[in-house]
């Protein structure tokens, strides 16, 4: 099993720590190979950046593709900007709230999730990553959840007051990512 994945995004709304955390969740608690290979635009906070995460029973040959198995958008430039690289069966995992753009292929899956609405409602904008992550997780179980939330409080359980929000925040994101499975 290898899956190929890319997150795309604006920075500032978690891209790298979305990449980073399924990383570590998968180097540190598993027995598969990962790679992490992010990528940043002219500016941080505003601007654009994506990051690959290739998950591999296997040695893992190069740490990014040209074709990904699956996709996750955050903003509507990323959709259009990105959207060919998604391997046909692939899936594309988008964030409703921001890219409204219509989907113009019919041969990928979509999982659609207004994460940055959901964000605001438990209260903090910041959470919309690990909403995604949880729609991630909940729609492949490409690694166990339990292990991605160790990870989750390992890396932000720092701040202990935020640990309630972002165990909701990750259970709203695999609750969405096991309907859409259905």
């Amino acid at each position: 099993m290898e899956r190929n994945l890319m997150i795309a995004g604006f920075g500032g709304q978690g891209v790298m720590v979305m990449g980073k955390l399924l990383s570590y969740a998968t180097c540190y608690s598993t027995d598969k190979n990962v790679t992490f290979f992010p990528s940043y635009g002219a500016e941080q906070r505003g601007g654009t950046a994506n990051c690959y995460v290739v998950i591999s029973d296997e040695d893992i040959g190069a740490p990014l593709g040209d074709i990904m198995d699956d996709l996750i958008v955050m903003n509507g430039p990323s959709l259009n900007k990105f959207l060919y690289k998604l391997r046909p069966g692939g899936t594309l995992y988008v964030n409703s709230s921001i890219a409204k753009d219509p989907i113009t292929r019919d041969d990928i899956t979509v999982v659609q999730a207004p994460v940055t609405e959901l964000a605001l409602e438990l209260g903090n904008a910041k959470v919309l990553n690990v909403i995604m992550l949880g729609v991630y997780i909940g729609f492949t179980d490409v690694i166990p959840e339990d292990v991605v939330w160790e990870t989750i409080m390992q890396q932000l359980g720092k701040k202990e007051a935020l640990i309630p929000l972002n165990k909701q925040a990750f259970a709203k994101g695999l609750e969405i990512g096991r309907n859409a499975r259905k």
